[in-house]
């Protein structure tokens, strides 16, 4: 499902006007990413947390022009989904 049909699924379910909708959603996304940049975790009951780790240096290789690069520590966002959330996907068949 993209963006689009979740805002439009939104819309339709609350009556809430798409634009206003998307406005709601854009600035949410924003808060997560700056709440993360500053360290915090943000959690929403029954659905999971957003948290972010942080990544060992390492060295990686260009195997294209046969070089090693030094690739620095870095954060990257995590999702840790709630017991609720994981137990709803389990009761779901699963499609061959």
């Amino acid at each position: 499902m993209q963006k689009a049909e979740i805002i439009q699924l939104i819309s339709k379910k609350t009556g809430v006007h798409k634009v206003d909708v998307l406005v709601i959603l854009e600035t949410y996304f924003e808060e997560v990413k700056q709440t993360l940049r500053e360290g915090e975790a943000v959690t929403v009951r029954k659905f999971g947390a957003f948290t972010r780790k942080k990544r060992a240096a390492k060295v990686g290789r260009h195997i294209i022009a046969n070089t090693f690069i030094a690739i620095p520590e870095q954060y990257t966002p995590v999702f840790l989904p709630a017991k609720e959330f994981k137990a709803a996907l389990k009761t779901v068949p699963i499609k061959k």
